[in-house]
Formats: C-alpha cells, structure tokens, sequence
C-alpha cells in the first residue's frame, strides 16, 4: 500500500466523476468574492454564497474538488508535529441541496474501503451527539459495528467555517494507527487516545445557519460538504507515520536539508526547523502564486511572516546563502496540478527572492540586537520590553510572533500590551501629523442618527431641510440635512464641495449614515428647522468624476500589463489629481508604464458607455465584478461597469461614457511600503494642464541651451559630460590639497609599541579627500595606523586606515570607527585595512578621538 499523492487526488477526481459531481478547478487562496474572509481555509469556502441561497447552484448539482488552503490557527504547532500545515489540500465532494447524509456516508466508505482498499477494521466513525440517523446509517446501512461508533460532543462534532455563517453536524472517520501510536494501551477506543486515531475524513451535514447571537436558522437547503486532507490520507497510504514523509513534502524537506549540508537522519530542533521551512515555503510559493505579495498588513502580512519564519530557521541551520528560490521552483515543477504556479513562475521566484534578500540584510543584526537585550535581562527579568519589540518590528521588519518565538525558545516572554502601546504613540503621531495637515475630520456628537437621503448621483442640487448644527472639536461648524446632493467622503474619493444657501461648504464627511457638511471658517451656520438650496460645486464634481472612472479604468489595466497578482491597496480620488495604491513587489518598467497609460486612453478614445447599476451582491459575484478586502457591502450594490474592460462594486460619482474624461497620464510611479506601489496620474483638465506646463518646461530649457525639441537630449548628453569632467578635475585638486595640506602631520607620529601611531583632527576637509590623505600618511610608516577626523558644515568626517601586517596581530579599522564614532553618537564601519563613518556632535570630537589610542591598544594588546 504505496500510493503518491497525485494518484490519490486523481483517484478521488474519477471516484466522484463517476457519482454524478462535476470537478471544479481549486479556487484561489485569496477569496475573490468574499471581502469578509483573509485567506480560503476550507473547501466549502469557494461555494459559501450557494449554501447561503444567495447565489444558485451549479449544474449539475454535486461537485469535487482538490482545494488549495492556507490556515494560520496552529502555526506555532508546524514542524514540531505530524500533521499540521499552513498550506494544504482538501478533497472535497459537495451536494447543494442534492444528496444527503445516507449517499454521502455511504460514497466516504466506498471510496475508502473499495477503490482504495483501506482495511474496514481499521477505521472508527465520530458522530453529533444527538444525530441518532447518522448513526442508524454507518451502523445499520454501512455495516460499522457499533462499538466502532464514537457520539462526540459539539466541540469536534458541530462544524462551522466561523463564528457566524453555513453550519451542521459532522460525522469524522478516522484511522487506527496502531497501539503503537498511540499510548501502548490496545483497549484504547476513539476519544481517549487522540495519537492513536487520526482524523482523516469529516462528513458536514450543512443545515443550519448560525447569525451573530449565535441563533440557528435552517439553511434554504441541506448541503454536504467533505473535507479529506491529501496530505493525511497520503501518509495512510503510504504507510508513514508523518505528512511531511509523504511524497508530497519529502522532497522539499530532503532539497532544505541538502542544501544546509546536514548528512543521514536530521532529528530534535533540526528537524523541526526543517519541516517548518518546506511547510511554510510550499505555502508562500501558493500564496504568491495566486497574487499576494509581503507587506504589513492583512494576507500579505501572513506572507511575509511565513517567508522571515523559514529564513530565520535556516540561519539556525547555518544556511547563509539565498536559497528560497530555488526551493520555490522544484515546488512549482513538483505541483504541476496547479496551472497557475507555472504561469505566474517568473512573479513568484521574483517576489520569495526580493523578500528573501530584503529580510537577509537585517536579520542578523535584529537577532544580534534582540541578544544583547535577552543578555541584558539575565538574572533581572524574564520579560522583554514592549518597545525592544516595537524596535525590532519598526526598524528591522520582525513580526511580533517571531521575536515572540525567539524570546520563547530562550525561556523569556514579551511585553504585548507595550508593544501594542507603542504601535498606538506611532499611530497617533501620525494622526496628529495629519490633523496639523488640516485632513482628519474629527467626529461630532450627534443628537439623531437618523439616515440622510443621498441624492447625489442623480442631482447636484435640491432643496433641503436643516435637521441638526453642531461643532466639532476643533470648531468647525457641521450641518446635517434630511437630503443632500453633497458625496461624502469614502472609498478614496474625497467629498464634495458647493454651498448651502450663501454659506460656503468646504468638506461634506459620514458619520455612520449620517452625512454632515462642513461649513468654511466664519460662514454663518443656517438655523435648524430651515430649508434651504444644497448646491454642489458642480466643475469639482465632474473632475473628481473624471478622476474616478479613470482610477477603475487604471486598475484594469494594471491587471491587464501585470498580472492578476494586483490588488488594490488604496487610493485617493480627488478634482486635481488620482493616486492609486497597489501590491507589486518591483518597480514598473518605462515600458509597462507606456502600456498602461495606452490601455486607459484607447478606453477614453472609445467612448464607451459607463453603466451605473444597483442589483444584489450575489449577481454581482455572479457576473464577476471586484470587490474590496474589508470593504462592507450590504444585499444590494453599486456596480460601475466599463463592458468589457472593467466592471467593479463601488459608491462612488463616475462619469456616464469614457469619453468624458479627456485624457489621462500617469505623472510618477513609486514605491510607498514593501510590496506596494503607487501611481499619481491626472485627467482631463488637469492632464491639459500637466502637459501645457511640461511644454513650458521644454521650451525654457531649449531657449537656455539654444537647441530645438529634437536636439535637446544630445546637448544635454554632452554638458552633462563635461560637467563631470568638471567635478572629476575638482575631486582630484582636492584630494591632492588635502594630501599636501596634511603632509607634515606624519612628523607628529607617535610610538605604539612597535607601531606608529597618528591621530589628528584636520579642519575642512570633505570624507573623500580625509580618506585619500589617511592613505597617504599611512604610505610613510611600516606599522602604522592612522586617524584622521574633520568637522565641515556641523558635521563629522572619521577614516581610519592600517597596515596590512598590524591586521593579522588584531588591529580592525572597522570596528575602531564603529567605536570612536559610537562615543559622538555618529555611526560608520568598514574593513580591517581601511573604514570610514560620519555624523555625531561636533564638540565632543576631540574626547572621542582621545580614545582612539585606547582602543587599538586593546586590539593589538600593547600594555601602556
């Protein structure tokens, strides 16, 4: 009983197929449709809008299929046990409404027992306490001898997919490993030896539904849904006492452990790191495979965090070199059942090899930090600082969880409330940045809650009736209407502007469903009770318009140049200008910008038709439109549809035809945090103005060269070759100043044992020139270490230079630098033979330079 992975997925395939279910491909692990969910864990999740009755059932009415998961409930469990993943396979076989509990047991036990001939009398069946047809079947229909038969209470028994949601009893099967699996006691029965029976199939009689008090309510209809881990019914098949010894993981833990040249059998924390490196590598390769890229937040914070795990673990390891790559492309070879790993190859190897390159340059130096402070502990506390954490987190990117690990492993605790404390000053800091800024809108207190009426999309002005005046704590006044034509800042675009009355409004923000206008400074608030015209500055509006369906328009395109791995991180929609954020681990190219910019204006050029449309959410998933993660969006929805190009759910102003918008350019691309970038782009008017004012720009710097467009960038080509001509000449007057200026400092030498010794403060003289006069001086002296420091523009220049026979007696430039420059508060290092650094306070030079003897007697151990 040997059999792979692949023919166990391919065996189940064919087994339902042949049962009347239709296979469906693995649905990705970011939950296209379901903003509510960070990463799919179960197989159910894909089809969750049809066990809600929210969406129809496919055709025909049973389905199966292999599903990607990715869970992060047991992650500090992975590697040091059997059976727990990040990522792993479901097989599942669904019934919407269809078949239920009889044909699904029975299909369970045919599939086990016959096509993959598993011993009857080595398997047990868990049941709901209370579901006595469940058992009727296995024992009465299946033929289970009722000892075999486990009632077992809701915590194992009652599946759900979360706290609110699709819901029911389950019936699991599990395996007997043997007495030796377990506690040697061969009376041991399901329940009270857990090593012993493994888990390997739950049957979920999907009925209920359970809302936010927790209250049950029946489904539309009674669903099945299984769920058998590949990994877990492999290692059954494969007679191994492990997943990670199947087939399905073996290879990459045997790749790992290679690569760190561990020989023969690797066991105890070894092992471990091992393991946790292929399951979270395995996992990452998936994640970013199906578009999430490492950042700080949400799913691409899952990323990131599993990505530093495994790179941690090979440094326990003694693996120094990059290695994640080439352990993702023998995944991907490995997984060819996943279409969209090999399409997406060149994205993921790129994304695993930034990160991977981007953590390697400062985890050795936050693990040695993290050292010194456990060192500093010792016999003190057992509680490290929530600010070291903080520290750890802000400068060298180590999540919480792993200097949680590390400070675990080492017998100590982390300060959490302090480390959320400090992430809250850091977020308040912000805030208070912002609202110097004149952007944060503080909220006021309302005496009624009751819905405003947004008449907006249809109107940009009406009469109105003033329901509420009240001031916010920084004295501005707000009004609240009973309707309003006025758009209230969200979903990026920022609010309207316009009048009410005579009184000028400068801001329109929400309050819940109420939307309140911000009257600007000195304008007379109007009295409650009153009606008055609520006028919309209609030329802002259809800018912002402008800019709005030009952000959907860029998203698409985006999509469309660099892969369905673009996700939307943000954006700011205004009358002057769009910004667009979004997860991308690299730099566009001039070229990918090009094509862009391209896509956008061949839509604006078509004049397409924007359509405005409200139906239910569940037909907007069904027609495919993209929706937000942690967006709320309630039974009935907006949708803003460019046919053919780009359709999205979005509360937003847009324009009616594409035309409208004129034209669109892209002004800058960047990046604004790890793994996600920013466009800044303007349209119609403004893009007119960009432009016109580009064209200024041109005609002035062809006036100043005298040069036409067409010969601009070769006269600019040519003075930017003599000027560093130029400043080549300049660096080499003054380096040959410096060197003359600090000639007759040698006479001032001093003895050091049987060294020459020279340190000298020098006035004025820029790192480039100290450094060259530093080799110079240290030219004249056979064992010689020189020190030269200069104070220019309030700033300190140090370079240390030795010679190469005092290097192997103990003399380090580096760390004399790194020493001296520590004592001023400035910072520098470099290598043995020659170092440099800079900055610190200026007055406190001499003293520091004064320790310089000091400190090389100590490294070549010259007593005084």
């Amino acid at each position: 009983m040997n059999w792979p992975g692949n023919l166990i997925r391919d065996r189940f395939i064919e087994f339902f197929e042949s049962k009347g279910h239709k296979w469906h491909p693995s649905a990705s692990l970011v939950p296209r449709q379901d903003p509510t969910v960070l990463l799919t864990t179960a197989g159910m999740l894909p089809f969750k809008p049809v066990f809600m009755g929210v969406e129809p059932a496919p055709e025909p009415p049973r389905a199966v299929t292999i599903q990607k998961c990715f869970r992060t409930t047991d992650l500090d469990l992975v590697g040091r046990t059997a059976r727990h993943h990040t990522f792993f396979q479901m097989l599942g076989n669904f019934s919407f409404g269809d078949y239920f509990k009889a044909e699904a047991i029975a299909h369970a036990w045919e599939f086990l027992t016959g096509w993959l001939q598993i011993d009857q009398s080595k398997l047990w069946i868990s049941v709901y306490e209370s579901d006595d047809e469940a058992i009727a079947i296995w024992r009465d229909q299946i033929g289970v001898p009722a000892d075999r038969i486990v009632r077992m209470g809701a915590d194992s028994n009652f599946w759900a997919a979360g706290p609110t949601g699709p819901c029911g009893p389950c019936s699991e099967i599990y395996f007997d490993l043997g007495p030796d699996a377990g506690n040697g006691n061969p009376e041991a029965i399901l329940g009270e030896d857990d090593d012993r029976y493994l888990e390997i199939w739950n049957l979920v009689f999907m009925e209920f539904n359970r809302d936010e008090a927790g209250n049950l309510s029946p489904l539309p209809a009674k669903n099945i849904d299984t769920g058998m881990g590949l990994e877990r019914i492999a290692s059954v098949m494969q007679g191994v006492s492990s997943n990670f010894d199947t087939d399905l993981v073996k290879p990459i833990v045997d790749q790992i452990q290679a690569i760190a040249g561990l020989p023969g059998i690797v066991t105890g924390e070894p092992r471990v790191s091992l393991r946790l490196m292929a399951d979270h590598l395995r996992g990452a390769t998936f994640l970013v495979g199906d578009g999430v890229v490492p950042t700080n937040e949400g799913r691409g914070y899952v990323l990131r965090r599993i990505i530093r795990r495994a790179i941690r673990h090979a440094r326990l390891l003694g693996i120094r070199r990059p290695f994640v790559r080439e352990v993702a492309e023998a995944i991907i070879e490995r997984y060819g059942y996943y279409p969209e790993l090999a399409a997406q190859r060149a994205h993921i190897l790129e994304v695993l090899a930034a990160e991977e390159a981007r953590f390697g340059q400062t985890i050795d130096r936050g693990t040695q930090l993290l050292q010194t402070a456990f060192d500093a502990l010792q016999g003190k506390s057992t509680v490290l600082t929530g600010t070291t954490a903080f520290e750890l987190y802000d400068t060298y990117g180590f999540p919480l969880e792993l200097t949680m690990e590390l400070a675990r492993e080492l017998g100590f605790t982390v300060d959490e409330a302090g480390f959320h404390t400090c992430m809250e000053e850091q977020r308040e800091r912000a805030r208070q940045a912002r609202e110097e800024a004149g952007v944060t809108f503080q909220a006021m207190e309302l005496r009624h809650q009751e819905r405003t009426d947004f008449v907006g999309y249809q109107n940009l002005s009406c009469p109105a009736t003033v329901r509420e005046v009240l001031v916010d704590p920084q004295g501005r006044t707000g009004v609240v209407l009973g309707s309003t034509p006025f758009y209230a800042e969200s979903g990026g675009q920022v609010g309207d502007q316009g009048w009410l009355g005579e009184a000028a409004v400068v801001d329109v923000q929400k309050q819940g469903d109420v939307i309140v206008h911000l009257l600007a400074e000195g304008a007379r608030a109007p009295e409650i009770g009153s009606t008055l015209e609520a006028r919309v500055d209609v030329a802002r509006r259809e800018a912002t318009m402008r800019h709005h369906t030009a952000t959907h328009l860029l998203h698409a395109a985006l999509k469309q140049v660099l892969g369905d791995q673009v996700h939307q991180a943000g954006s700011l929609v205004g009358p002057g200008e769009l910004r667009f954020d979004f997860s991308f681990v690299r730099a566009m190219t001039p070229e990918e910008l090009e094509r862009v910019e391209n896509l956008v204006n061949a839509q604006i050029l078509a004049n397409r038709g924007v359509a405005h449309l409200e139906m239910s959410i569940a037909r907007a998933r069904e027609e495919g439109a993209m929706a937000l993660f942690g967006e709320k969006y309630g039974e009935v929805v907006r949708v803003i549809d460019v046919p053919g190009f780009s359709k999205e759910l979005c509360g937003g102003t847009h324009v009616t035809s594409t035309g409208s918008i004129g034209a669109f350019k892209i002004v800058r691309e960047e990046g604004i945090a790890s793994g996600v970038r920013r466009i800044q782009a303007v349209a119609g008017a403004a893009a007119i103005d960009l432009v016109r004012d580009r064209f200024r720009v041109l005609e002035r710097a062809c006036e100043t060269l005298k040069a036409s467009p067409d010969d601009l960038s070769d006269r600019l080509e040519r003075l930017q070759d003599r000027v560093k001509e130029s400043d080549h000449m300049v660096r080499e007057l003054r380096t040959q100043l410096a060197i003359a200026r600090t000639s007759a400092l040698a006479d001032r030498v001093e003895s050091l044992g049987t060294c020459q010794l020279l340190v000298q403060q020098v006035q004025d003289l820029e790192p480039e020139a100290l450094r060259a006069a530093a080799e110079n001086l240290l030219a004249r002296f056979d064992r010689g270490l020189v020190v030269l420091a200069s104070a220019t523009g309030g700033r300190v220049a140090l370079v240390a230079a030795v010679s190469p026979s005092l290097v192997s007696e103990g003399a380090h430039a580096g760390k004399l630098v790194s020493q001296v420059l520590g004592k001023i508060g400035g910072k520098g290092g470099g290598k043995p033979q020659l170092a440099q650094g800079g900055g610190g306070d200026v007055e406190a030079l001499p003293s520091a330079l004064g320790e310089a003897s000091t400190i090389l007697r100590e490294q070549l151990k010259v007593s005084v």
